[in-house]
């Protein structure tokens, strides 16, 4: 992209500061990072989202740092102008500090991302800080914490009584005082969002968090209709990719059939003199 200045991480202060809205998507690989790359969307998350969207399983948990790793690789090589979020994996950082900061170094050596992202609030504070005292970029993740949500009883909004809304708006103070340049704000009531947003200084990011939020943020495969039946409320629904993709291929299976493809337009003509076989 010729005009496409890719953000920093100062900028996503800069752009709250000057009350610049901005958004982010998911990509996990090369060829639709560029796609993204194309767009005026500023940031990519590589989600442990690719645990469903890519691998198949029914939760976050069963994705690797590996996996991750794996994945973020090519998206930072689809997508130079865009900033690039790696996430951080169930099991890559709750075992101690010294484990986050190693996980952490991986993905930011191995991958040349942007920032890492992590998942909880008061109780992961001080893992959080103790990665930016090492010199590693944090944004947050509070409210529906896919990694956790069992322990919710599922995906369910999160923040809708006043004391479980109290408590979202202490884990972002605590999150900010850890040192998070952002952080991410899922699946919660608009008024806990706006609530949020004049007790903390950091941009939030929402997913399903009402409009008071700094950037909006969605699956690609979700807002872009590819990924099935399963649509959360928050999700709207952009494009209709899967029926375009469906409708295509079933036109290439009914050319292939009737042999209007291919054509000659898409086939080699160039003649050649076959000398006969030698038995």
């Amino acid at each position: 992209m010729g005009d496409k200045k890719k953000m920093t991480i100062p900028d996503f202060q800069k752009y709250k500061d000057e009350g610049r809205k901005f958004c982010y998507v998911t990509a996990y690989d090369y060829t639709t990072a560029s796609i993204v790359d194309d767009s005026d969307v500023e940031v990519i998350l590589v989600g442990d989202s690719l645990s469903m969207i890519m691998l198949g399983n029914t939760t976050t948990v069963g994705v690797t740092l590996d996996d991750m790793i794996h994945h973020i690789k090519p998206v930072v090589k689809g997508a130079p102008n865009t900033f690039v979020i790696g996430d951080m994996p169930f099991g890559s950082y709750n075992v101690s500090k010294e484990q986050a900061i190693q996980s952490a170094n991986r993905i930011l050596m191995e991958t040349n991302c942007d920032c890492v992202k992590l998942e909880g609030g008061v109780n992961m504070a001080p893992t959080i800080e103790a990665m930016v005292k090492a010199g590693i970029p944090v944004m947050g993740h509070i409210g529906l914490t896919p990694q956790t949500a069992t322990n919710v009883g599922g995906f369910k909004v999160q923040g809708g009584t006043p004391e479980s809304a109290r408590q979202l708006i202490e884990d972002a103070k605590a999150l900010e005082r850890a040192g998070v340049f952002a952080l991410v704000l899922e699946c919660t009531p608009s008024v806990v969002a706006e609530q949020m947003a004049k007790e903390v200084h950091v941009p939030i990011l929402g997913i399903g968090a009402g409009p008071a939020v700094d950037c909006q943020v969605l699956v690609t495969q979700d807002l872009l209709d590819m990924y099935g039946d399963f649509k959360p409320k928050f999700v709207k629904h952009f494009a209709h990719i899967r029926k375009e993709m469906v409708d295509g291929l079933n036109l290439f299976h009914k050319e292939t059939l009737d042999g209007t493809f291919p054509d000659r337009d898409h086939s080699f003509n160039k003649k050649v003199e076959i000398p006969p076989a030698k038995d």
